[in-house]
């Protein structure tokens, strides 16, 4: 029996082979917050009966459902490839490194055609019986990470579904050991991609990358379920860094809007020989939109820059995360 609050909650995904055909959970997120819920939408008869004041309940109709909310979630050394693959679009294999125990996954951006997850989560009553929603056909429309002095690396993934269903089991939840990644292992790099250097007087970084859908593929004939979203933009990356001015580097790349490539890692504990846990986000390009420094005290200027990212015509933009995992 779990315990009757969200100290029991569960939440496990799994990628689908199908767009929205139940995948019974693999990996277990020990997530920090969700806010995945069922959407319907209906419709009343307005028909005119002699008499009556109030609409009939039996000519209520469901028309559609689909699913959308949000997962947040500190970012672990262990067991995030699932949620980076569906993020990123490419199918990823971990690679191993020479003969150690150390498995390099590398996230380059692709389309997400295909790139759909079962998401389960246990929702305790407070009698620690544990309910479960199934959300098929999880699409990842969004995800942003970001860290500052003090904190842990988080993610958040906005997330579409195409349907919920409450049938099919609740998984046994099983958790390995994770670590989070946090700020004493985090650094930034800028300069000419592959030859970056550390950039002094960082003090939080984020990161968001937009995955444009068209989430309103409702159709005669699909029981007012959605077909898979399609790609329908281009990738959008954004984000900020936020320092003390301690150099004129960021505010000259912002007057001359300057690209460079920008890295941000965390770098953890030694697996094996010269391999490292490691989460990375590679940007081969990007330039500052804002964020010129302003004196607005005694104390230390602190410019916090926006950046957007893009595509400098020959490197991708990738997440490279390296673990233990054998297998996503």
């Amino acid at each position: 029996m779990a315990i009757g609050s969200g100290l029991g909650a569960q939440m496990g995904i799994a990628p689908e082979v199908t767009y929205g055909t139940y995948v019974a959970p693999t990996k277990f997120i020990e997530f920090t917050k969700e806010s995945l819920v069922l959407k319907k939408t209906t419709a009343q008869s307005a028909g005119i009966a002699a008499g009556r004041l109030i609409a009939l309940s039996s000519r209520r109709v469901l028309t559609r459902r689909e699913a959308s909310g949000s997962i947040e979630f500190e970012v672990t050394n262990k067991s995030m490839g699932v949620l980076l693959q569906a993020l990123m679009g490419t199918s990823v294999t971990p690679v191993q490194q020479a003969a150690t125990a150390a498995y390099l996954q590398t996230h380059t951006l692709a389309d997400t055609a295909g790139k759909s997850l079962t998401i389960q989560k246990g929702v305790p009553l407070t009698t620690g019986t544990v309910t479960r929603k199934n959300f098929l056909g999880c699409k990842v429309t969004s995800g942003e990470f970001s860290c500052e002095v003090g904190g842990m690396l988080t993610g958040s993934f906005e997330i579409d579904g195409k349907d919920v269903e409450e049938s099919s089991a609740l998984a046994a939840a099983s958790y390995s050991a994770m670590s989070p990644f946090h700020f004493g292992q985090m650094a930034v790099k800028t300069g000419a991609y592959g030859t970056e250097t550390a950039l002094d007087g960082i003090r939080k970084v984020s990161c968001k990358i937009e995955r444009p859908q068209e989430t309103e593929r409702f159709y005669a004939g699909q029981s007012g379920l959605k077909k898979e979203p399609i790609s329908n933009d281009q990738v959008k990356v954004s984000g900020t860094l936020e320092s003390d001015y301690v150099a004129t580097m960021l505010d000259d790349l912002h007057t001359s809007d300057g690209a460079t490539s920008l890295v941000w890692e965390f770098v953890g504990p030694l697996i094996a020989a010269t391999h490292y846990q490691t989460f990375r986000v590679v940007l081969p390009a990007i330039h500052l939109d804002e964020g010129p420094p302003v004196v607005d005290g005694f104390g230390v200027v602190k410019p916090s820059f926006n950046y957007v990212g893009l595509f400098d015509g020959t490197n991708p933009f990738k997440i490279e995360y390296m673990s233990t995992d054998i297998t996503l």
